[in-house]
């Protein structure tokens, strides 16, 4: 007998405080579990390296703040830790809860691709319909290996792709006035 969908198990928010803080990451989407290991030295640069200049941004104009590795808590079923986000302030004091982790969608979430079809399939597919479903208004997707940029906007209520970006274009966005870097910096 083929299981079936309402077969498998459906994990939880409350499942992960009993995962060992063993450095893997623990993620669930629509109740299934994805474990990943620790990423690579390059990808995690790349993560500081947008952090750092959106937390550059954000300490010069007082509009937000940026974070890597949060912990963001969409749903009981629906609890990820994506690369790179950033908030507005206005946001901040919305979703953070007393633990600090975020409750909702940031404005702006960043994904590094790591090397394999799955993972590059989570970040592509199911994280991006999780975003747009949630409400996140940027959605950058860094593929390393290629150095490029793909950068999903809000749209009529679901992230779009409006732009793929390369080591020698600048990377913006209307939800950062002013904000501008170069893509190859990035990559650095």
């Amino acid at each position: 007998m083929t299981p079936t969908v309402s077969d498998k198990v459906r994990w939880t928010t409350a499942d992960l405080e009993l995962f060992p803080n063993d450095g893997k990451r623990y993620e669930i989407i629509d109740g299934e579990l994805f474990v990943t290991r620790a990423p690579h030295w390059r990808h995690q640069n790349v993560a500081d390296n947008v952090c750092g200049e959106l937390k550059i941004w954000s300490l010069e104009t007082g509009l937000g703040d940026a974070a890597t590795t949060p912990g963001v808590i969409f749903t009981d079923a629906d609890n990820v830790i994506p690369d790179v986000v950033w908030a507005s302030k206005e946001r901040l004091a919305e979703l953070l809860d007393e633990a600090g982790h975020l409750t909702g969608a940031p404005e702006l979430v960043v994904e590094v691709l790591s090397p394999g079809e799955d993972r590059e399939r989570r970040d592509r597919q199911l994280k991006l319909k999780l975003y747009s479903a949630q409400g996140v208004r940027d959605y950058w997707i860094f593929a390393r290996e290629k150095q490029q940029v793909e950068v999903y906007r809000r749209e009529n209520g679901v992230l779009k792709q409006v732009a793929t970006l390369f080591k020698e274009d600048n990377l913006t966005s209307p939800l950062l006035p002013g904000f501008s870097c170069s893509v190859e910096r990035l990559f650095r």
